[in-house]
């Protein structure tokens, strides 16, 4: 796209600065305002209580919503967008768009009891019925244009199925959006895509200040957790986001099984929205990487295999208690700040024999980053819980790149890049990437604060 003499474009950082969740940015450009994702921010009751505050900007007059991915921090205040007179179009991906119902389900479960804050009014069935009507998937690389000077493409971040960076370019210019970029390589997914021509850059920084573990460390410490609260005949609790961290422990429990690298155990998926979302992937098997399609060749069931078991129904989820030590049970959410795994961590924490393995973030103030940091009481739903069991944290297993790795994604576009501004991260983690960014690739890079506005030259 040609260059048509100087432009200019406004961003402005409404949420997703200061704090890894809750992503909402505003640009404006050739007359248009354009929200990038519109997520929950996660963690402490009082954060809680920011996502229900009047929005930034007037909802009606957004002309388009481009959600990067499903996870609930980049996409779980549309609802209240829709109840505020939004009525432009939402533009995704098509795994994002099919992925987007049942967490909007599932989330409306969850919030709509909270009648304190009105979120029955709205989180209901009207309005995600009205956000998935708006919406549209595309492919990747796939053009939209919305106006004479500027258009629009999605690029694999390989974060989670379907994720996407967004591309704009405008006037010319290259504007990247990166949303969350993945753990690469991916179990299930092809490596984020390399990009090496953009003008300005804003991307994520949840691990902006430390590094993974290899992904052959992180299987083998994974076969070491199984194997070690196996002999202690101990239960292993996973608490594991619904959406990719649950199908990526699938994929590497089924390796492990098949090639009987594990003892024999029962393992429970206790998670009626991973059992729900892991049959979406299996329709969309096209965007798994080139290893997993060819396994599938020879696998059809990919994420079952002998001993797992899925309880769907509450019922089924209270009798895994009955069921004799050692044994594995899989259950949401991710930080323990809900679902089932909070009924499961009530029984277990209390017994040494048992083990707690962490393989994701976990957001400040959330029950799972305070086990994290070693308390040995813990508040779960009200209750006070002593925390004896083993505490294990495998950080290999997170979606997101490392510090080195989001150096490496910036460092492929460095000779076009002119600012990049860090978002997504907490203050200390965005920080030590800005530095980072600018001593290691001479870059001018900033870490907004919440409601700065940049001017960009296009």
């Amino acid at each position: 796209m040609e260059s048509t003499g100087e432009k200019t474009a406004k961003i402005t950082f409404y949420g997703g600065v200061n704090s890894v969740t809750g992503a909402n940015f505003l640009m404006e450009a050739d007359g248009k305002k354009i929200l990038v994702d519109c997520g929950l921010t996660q963690g402490t009751k009082w954060i809680d209580d920011v996502n229900w505050a009047p929005f930034g900007y007037d909802p009606k007059e957004i002309d388009i919503l481009f959600i990067t991915h499903a996870h609930v921090d980049h996409i779980g205040r549309i609802p209240k967008l829709i109840q505020e007179g939004f009525c432009g179009k939402i533009y995704s991906t098509m795994p994002t768009k099919m992925l987007a119902g049942p967490m909007l389900d599932d989330t409306m479960g969850i919030l709509s009891k909270n009648t304190a804050l009105k979120l029955d009014e709205i989180y209901t069935p009207d309005n995600i019925k009205t956000a998935l009507s708006l919406w549209s998937g595309f492919n990747y690389h796939e053009k939209i244009q919305l106006a004479d000077n500027l258009e629009v493409s999605f690029k694999n971040a390989g974060h989670i199925l379907g994720s996407a960076m967004v591309m704009f370019v405008y006037n010319g210019k290259k504007i990247l959006f990166t949303g969350d970029l993945g753990n690469s390589p991916s179990p299930l997914l092809p490596d984020t895509e390399k990009i090496t021509e953009v003008d300005y850059l804003i991307m994520e920084s949840v691990y902006g200040d430390r590094n993974h573990e290899s992904r052959d460390d992180r299987r083998k410490f994974l076969e070491e957790v199984i194997e070690d609260n196996y002999k202690r005949k101990g239960t292993l609790i996973i608490p594991t986001f619904s959406l990719e961290r649950s199908q990526e422990l699938l994929f590497e429990l089924n390796s492990l099984v098949e090639n009987h690298r594990i003892p024999v155990m029962p393992i429970f998926l206790d998670s009626p929205l991973a059992i729900r979302l892991t049959e979406i992937f299996k329709q969309y098997k096209n965007y798994f990487n080139a290893h997993t399609q060819e396994v599938l060749s020879s696998d059809k069931h990919l994420f079952s295999f002998p001993g797992l078991r899925s309880t769907l129904h509450s019922e089924e989820s209270k009798l895994i208690g009955n069921v004799p030590n050692p044994k594995i049970v899989i259950a949401g959410s991710g930080m323990s700040a809900g679902g089932r795994v909070v009924h499961h961590e009530r029984h277990y924490l209390p017994d040494p024999n048992n083990t707690l393995l962490l393989t994701g973030y976990q957001s400040v103030g959330t029950p799972g980053r305070l086990i994290q940091e070693g308390v040995k009481t813990v508040k779960i739903s009200g209750e006070y819980v002593q925390v004896r069991a083993h505490i294990v944290t495998i950080s290999g297993y997170s979606g997101h790149k490392d510090s080195d790795g989001l150096l490496n994604f910036v460092s492929d576009m460095q000779d076009s890049v002119k600012k990049v501004f860090v978002v997504m991260g907490e203050p200390k983690s965005s920080m030590f990437l800005v530095q980072k960014l600018r001593d290691n690739l001479g870059l001018e890079a900033y870490a907004p604060e919440p409601g700065d506005s940049v001017m960009l030259h296009c």
